[in-house]
């Protein structure tokens, strides 16, 4: 198969790196122009065109694939560039771009969209960290046949994934990263050999994964630690989970915790009812720090003070002056 490939981060750098290793042909990639980063804002390549350099491949970064947007000068030219690589198929993960009907329609088999979700649940910008902020049991990757809708496409194949005790977006991106580059070489296969039967999403079961917003950071004690420790690790590491402690300027990341009851027993000298607004320290102790919340105690036990590498509670509390 020819296969022109368009992504960006990390978990689209796994696909590609899979792609490749099957032994289709890449003559095309398309990713998101160089952005600035580090202290000196120096331009970075994404992490797809650095796999693609290193093989070889033939970039585009166009800001835009519009022909009548912002940028028509740019979109001319990837048409162009697409029209040259003769694709069979347009394999598309996490891209950052919409694609036009006339993208979508100029390869042989069209566009294969690797979504971090088992479809219709979370369509949209963030599903990984959305389904552990909800407490989903599990989630998966969906490989689609792209349309223009919104993650709206027919469904090539499914595989669920369970969201493990002690996931957070960072390890389960990981782990859904291996499995959408194992299953778009199986539905890359399945599409040369003319087996594809691909199905209309459900019209039950639609949800939303609104894109992340570094308003949501703050941690808001008036709803139950269950939730809050969810978000913490749908939060970790972007954009962050942060809490205001007692005797701190500024407000501290928090990386890792846990929710206990409140029956726990949260400190060493046993007092778990020492207030009961929320947001108010209850212990303190080298097992964690202990607040109290609408339903339940956070306990603590990852932090990092702004300008600061992440500690261990244990580390942590040894210079908090509370």
């Amino acid at each position: 198969m020819r296969v022109v490939f368009a992504g960006t981060p990390v978990f689209a750098q796994a696909a590609l790196a899979a792609i490749l290793k099957a032994g289709h042909t890449v003559p095309l990639v398309l990713t998101q122009p160089d952005r600035p980063a580090g202290r000196g804002l120096k331009l970075n390549p994404s992490a797809v065109k650095q796999c693609a350099l290193e093989a070889n491949i033939a970039v585009a970064q166009p800001r835009s694939l519009r022909l009548d947007g912002k940028y028509p000068e740019d979109a001319q030219a990837a048409k162009a560039a697409l029209i040259e690589a003769d694709p069979d198929v347009m394999v598309v993960a996490a891209y950052g771009l919409i694609l036009p009907q006339w993208v979508l329609t100029l390869p042989r088999f069209g566009c294969l969209n690797i979504h971090a979700s088992l479809l219709p649940r979370w369509r949209g910008a963030a599903p990984i960290q959305r389904a552990i902020e909800a407490g989903d049991a599990a989630t998966g990757i969906t490989i689609m046949q792209m349309d223009e809708g919104l993650d709206t496409g027919a469904m090539l194949l499914s595989i669920r994934v369970p969201i493990e005790l002690g996931h957070n977006a960072s390890t389960l991106h990981d782990t859904l990263a291996e499995v959408g580059a194992s299953a778009i070489v199986d539905a890359l296969d399945r599409v040369a050999a003319g087996k594809t039967q691909a199905q209309a999403q459900p019209e039950v079961g639609v949800t939303y994964a609104e894109k992340l917003d570094k308003r949501e950071s703050a941690l808001d004690f008036s709803q139950p630690a269950a939730v809050l420790a969810r978000r913490i690790d749908a939060f970790n590491p972007v954009p962050g989970a942060t809490a205001v402690l007692p005797g701190l300027t500024e407000p501290v990341k928090v990386w890792r915790a846990i929710a206990l009851p409140n029956t726990a027993d949260v400190g060493e000298d046993g007092s778990s009812n020492r207030s009961t607004r929320p947001g108010d320290v209850l212990a303190v102790s080298e097992a964690g720090i202990d607040l109290a919340t609408a339903d339940g105690i956070l306990r603590l036990l990852e932090l990092q003070r702004p300008g600061a590498k992440r500690q261990p509670v244990d580390v942590f509390v040894r210079s908090w002056k509370h």
